[in-house]
């Protein structure tokens, strides 16, 4: 299989979860990770030395590359993509190229190299935002910010080349992750690391905006039923059920981190914030079986765990941020 973006957080869990045997249906599956290495991507995600991993260092937009590269893959697991909101405000063209026509390129590479299948992992954020109720698959996309919009077309092309061209391709749209190696300026490792060298928090607006939280490894198991029983052409919503305010989440975080309101600023909100997100993933549980098995309150005490046990990991990543993200 090839797993495209696997040196980031959510691939390189679910190319090492692949590689310890956790999916009796790919065990033994030899694993060909293609990543461009930005900065959010790095090799020491990955096993070293594992006798079924190969690394190849490249683009999805490289079209020549992924002809060269396809040929005896028998799926595709398409990963890849620049994933920060805020980053989208100030540069979308990157976003537009490499989750749009990314995917796009790799569609077509895929249709000619005779891939049996491609399951391309997408996000909640293209349902736009919702006051109340969940969202199901037959909502149709409506994003706010570059990001979403990126990935919304991402999900069309997926949508496109099934029905144009009969390829068996399958779309995932996850809710909020997180768990170890997530790079630190996301809302959940950005806080820990702050908090662990005695910075404040910066929490946008009044902190009332509503997300659903899912541990990076209940999203790859539901990844993998999707892989192996989820019907070509269909969009299935991956759920974790933990609904939380960043006020919330902050408190948990503060908890757990030994520290007090104090700690925490309110900074200027993100342009166009999406007040809530929220999944209805009744069709993966019913037609496929998932579940989440990972508790919030234990998978958030184990992820603020592994940061302070992972200081080294985090330190130098955490110093490449720059101003990115501003808030929260």
């Amino acid at each position: 299989m090839l797993v495209t973006g696997g040196a980031g957080f959510i691939g390189s869990h679910y190319a090492r979860s692949v590689l310890a045997g956790a999916y009796p249906a790919v065990a033994g599956a030899r694993v060909t990770v293609l990543d461009k290495l930005t900065y959010a991507g790095d090799t020491a995600n990955l096993p070293t030395g594992h006798p079924d991993l190969t690394f190849v260092k490249g683009d999805v937009c490289d079209t020549g590359l992924l002809l060269d590269l396809l040929p005896g893959h028998d799926v595709v697991v398409h990963f890849a993509a620049e994933s920060h909101v805020d980053r989208s405000l100030v540069g979308p063209g990157q976003f537009a190229v490499t989750n749009a026509l990314g995917t796009q390129s790799l569609l077509e590479a895929c249709q000619r190299s005779g891939v049996e299948r491609v399951v391309s992992v997408s996000t909640d954020e293209v349902y736009g935002s919702i006051t109340q109720g969940s969202w199901d698959e037959s909502y149709p996309p409506a994003p706010n910010s570059p990001y979403a919009a990126s990935k919304a077309a991402s999900d069309l092309f997926a949508r496109a080349y099934h029905r144009t061209f009969g390829m068996d391709v399958v779309v995932t749209r996850c809710s909020n992750n997180y768990g170890p190696y997530q790079f630190p300026e996301k809302v959940i490792p950005r806080f820990v690391t702050a908090l662990m060298s005695g910075e404040d928090l910066p929490l946008f607006g009044d902190g009332l905006n509503v997300r659903e939280w899912l541990h990076v490894d209940d999203h790859c198991r539901g990844v993998q039923l999707v892989l192996e029983k989820g019907t070509p052409g269909a969009v299935y919503n991956i759920g974790g059920g933990a609904e939380l305010t960043n006020r919330e989440l902050t408190a948990w975080l503060l908890l757990l981190c030994g520290a007090d309101w104090g700690r925490v600023r309110h900074v200027e909100d993100r342009k166009g914030h999406d007040r809530r997100y929220s999944l209805d993933d009744t069709r993966i549980r019913e037609e496929l079986g998932y579940a989440p098995r990972i508790a919030f309150d234990e998978g958030l005490a184990a992820t603020v765990r592994w940061y302070r046990e992972n200081r080294s990991w985090w330190e130098p990543r955490r110093a490449e941020l720059a101003d990115f993200p501003r808030g929260w």
